[in-house]
């Protein structure tokens, strides 16, 4: 049984989503009362920490809601006796995430920071981090929940759930974009929008979609087709082809299009590259500006601009989630949880995202079954990535993350995926202490 007053650590706390975040847990303070929250960073995060959680502050203080804010640099302080902690950091932070866009596109390959080499690259420096930070919420708090948001998240989560005794939950905004882009497709309230989720973080399909318990999918897809397009603010809104939209017959999530349409999308990206700079130089941009407008000491809510760095909806699937476990509210979220069957297309082990059932116990997924044969072949073929990608990760084995790499469906042979495997071990020196 949880306590009355919740303590939540939010591992990442100077980040630019953080906000939304805070907004989430003011909205919901009458169902879920959270006394304390610390925002932890590293010292490279301090001026940010300082800069988000002097706006939190003046955000909870507007509300006037009980909660208080502490910011921390000591991560072990911020996790003692914690019920929840929110992983949601960036390892090396944006200039990384520069490097894993650029790196790809050297050799003709898509440069995208969760899909492809580039997410390969995330999850390596990334993995040494959570599983430090695991040994200190199995030494500190033992019976809290940690909701991961860092990306690549299904990996990450995965990772946890294999090699730690942690209990974990993965969270993405991708599905909830999806159903919040069905509702306005539909001018609806997106409470009345219901959609079945099958696949992995960032490669799912929503299967069926449902309108006040109705089944709309078909007629959505024919929308889909005639060249109404859903995306997201980070993916290029390239259209879907009709034919292959009808052929599919499913809602194919944006990074689909990285697979869908690799060719366009890659021509998308150098010329982007060339002129604008990647994804990651313009989010650094809009950074700045949105930390800029955090200092402003009459700010005092999250600011709208927040929107435009692609984490629209963050604070509702993870407030919304913590909310649900903390009431037992037997409510259904879609999350990255492991897969225990429920897609019978895959591994017991791995992590799925898919519908699940969410109490004080977690996350309870719907089954699924057997996928069909046009989604099943490409499902399979990241999730082999995906294990040895984690595999590489935890032994920080050469010859492991070179399969990795050389199988991942973006890569097109064994000699491009080793010259980027090379260029990416060489870049990211400093944060991968599992490759001696």
């Amino acid at each position: 049984m949880f306590k009355k007053n919740l303590k939540i650590a939010v591992i990442g706390g100077g980040s630019s989503y953080t906000p939304e975040l805070i907004e989430g847990f003011i909205k919901r303070y009458n169902e879920l009362p959270v006394k304390d929250l610390y925002l932890v960073d590293i010292e490279e995060g301090k001026e940010k920490l300082e800069i988000v959680g002097g706006l939190a502050k003046r955000m909870v203080e507007k509300a006037g809601v009980g909660i208080n804010i502490h910011l921390t640099l000591d991560r072990r302080e911020a996790i003692k006796d914690a019920d929840f902690v929110v992983t949601q950091f960036r390892v090396g932070g944006m200039d990384a995430r520069i490097r894993d866009e650029k790196i790809p596109l050297k050799y003709d390959v898509i440069g995208q920071e969760t899909t492809g080499p580039g997410g390969f690259a995330k999850a390596q420096r990334t993995i040494p981090v959570i599983l430090d930070i695991c040994k200190d919420v199995e030494e500190l708090a033992p019976n809290a929940w940690l909701i991961n948001f860092t990306n690549p998240s299904g990996v990450i989560t995965e990772t946890i759930l294999k090699y730690t005794n942690v209990k974990a939950i993965g969270l993405c905004n991708v599905p909830i974009g999806m159903v919040y882009g069905v509702a306005k497709m539909l001018e609806v309230d997106p409470k009345r929008v219901y959609i079945d989720f099958a696949g992995l973080n960032h490669l799912v399909w929503g299967t069926h979609i449902y309108l006040d318990g109705e089944d709309i999918t078909e007629k959505l897809i024919d929308s889909f087709a005639g060249g109404k397009s859903l995306s997201m603010k980070n993916i290029p809104e390239l259209p879907w082809d009709p034919d292959f939209i009808k052929s599919l017959g499913m809602y194919p999530c944006p990074y689909h299009r990285y697979y869908y349409l690799t060719d366009k999308m890659l021509e998308k990206q150098k010329e982007e590259a060339a002129t604008v700079g990647t994804r990651g130089e313009v989010v650094k941009k809009l950074e700045q500006e949105l930390f800029e407008l955090y200092k402003d000491p009459n700010l005092n809510i999250k600011p709208p601009q927040l929107e435009k760095r692609g984490g629209a909806y963050y604070s509702d699937a993870a407030c919304s989630l913590i909310c649900s476990i903390y009431n037992d509210k037997k409510d259904i979220h879609v999350v990255n949880v492991r897969n225990n069957g429920t897609i019978a297309d895959l591994p017991d082990d791995v992590v799925i995202e898919t519908n699940a059932i969410i109490d004080r116990n977690g996350a309870h997924p719907i089954n699924i079954g057997h996928v069909p044969a046009k989604i099943r072949g490409l499902m399979q073929a990241v999730k082999a990535y995906e294990e040895l990608t984690i595999e590489a990760g935890v032994k920080g084995d050469y010859y492991t993350a070179l399969q990795a790499l050389t199988i991942h469906p973006l890569i097109p042979s064994a000699t491009v995926a080793k010259k980027i495997l090379d260029d990416i071990l060489e870049q990211n020196k400093e944060y991968l202490p599992q490759y001696k």
